[in-house]
């Protein structure tokens, strides 16, 4: 396989990860799409940087993977607090946050 079919495949999958950012209404699934997209990115990263022969690119995807587990540990926890309060995790219930 060539550099272009792997930035292909992560064209591809980073746009079904964009299209389920827009389109979910439950915060779990807004959490898959997103690590999804950053998978995506990813996978052209160290396509990236297997082409030119540097370490640079994986090491990118390795700084990525570890803001997108704290990200999810984050977004998890207050997921879980919201739950709690609002007994849904349902998007369109945080509009009626009151700060």
């Amino acid at each position: 396989m060539i550099l272009n079919d792997y930035l292909i495949l992560s064209t591809i999958i980073f746009v079904i990860g964009l299209i389920g950012v827009l389109r979910r209404k439950n915060l779990i699934m807004l959490f898959f799409a997103t690590e999804i997209m950053l998978n995506a990115v990813n996978i052209a990263l160290a396509a990236i940087s297997k082409f030119h022969g540097d370490l640079t690119g994986q090491m990118f995807a390795f700084f990525i993977i570890a803001i997108a587990a704290s990200e999810v540990a984050i977004g998890l926890g207050l997921l879980i607090l919201w739950f709690k309060r609002r007994n849904s995790i349902d998007l369109d219930t945080l509009q009626s946050m009151e700060g």
